[in-house]
């Protein structure tokens, strides 16, 4: 036996009607991920990782690890298993303390570039004051009595 929905779809009468629009859109997030995954798959990780210098490659690792570990997660608790009591949870955890360590060297790269250009304005403005108007035509009379 089926309800049928005002959509024209049937859902099974096992599960609550109620819970119909988050499954519904959690099967669409899990359809998301797939693409997302085959496009990634689709290239080879070496052919990937020879674009990227260091920092980016170990973004990308980190990104994948995390994800997969994710969706490990996901799957424990559809199976009835509470991923906060399993090994999973030390993993994202550890995981997620090198992802923090790359966005800190990132962030003072970035820290660097602003510096370098922000201790050259100071400098330039140091070293070069305009001077008025009024300022070059006294020196220029001086000049010309001599």
């Amino acid at each position: 036996s089926h309800l049928v929905l005002m959509a024209g779809e049937e859902i099974n009468e096992d599960y609550p009607v109620e819970i119909h629009e988050y499954l519904s859109t959690f099967e669409n997030s899990i359809g998301a991920v797939d693409e997302m995954l085959k496009t990634m798959m689709s290239v080879s990780r070496n052919e990937l990782l020879q674009k990227l210098d260091p920092l980016e490659q170990a973004k990308v690792d980190l990104v994948s690890a995390y994800t997969l570990n994710s969706m490990f997660w996901v799957y424990l608790a559809t199976q009835g298993v509470n991923p906060k009591e399993h090994p999973v949870k030390q993993e994202l955890e550890r995981i997620r303390v090198y992802m923090n360590r790359v966005k800190e060297i990132t962030d003072k790269k970035k820290a660097g570039k602003l510096d370098k250009g922000a201790a050259a304005r100071f400098v330039k403005n140091a070293l070069w004051e305009p001077k008025p108007k009024n300022a070059l035509k006294v020196a220029n009379k001086g000049k010309s009595k001599n």
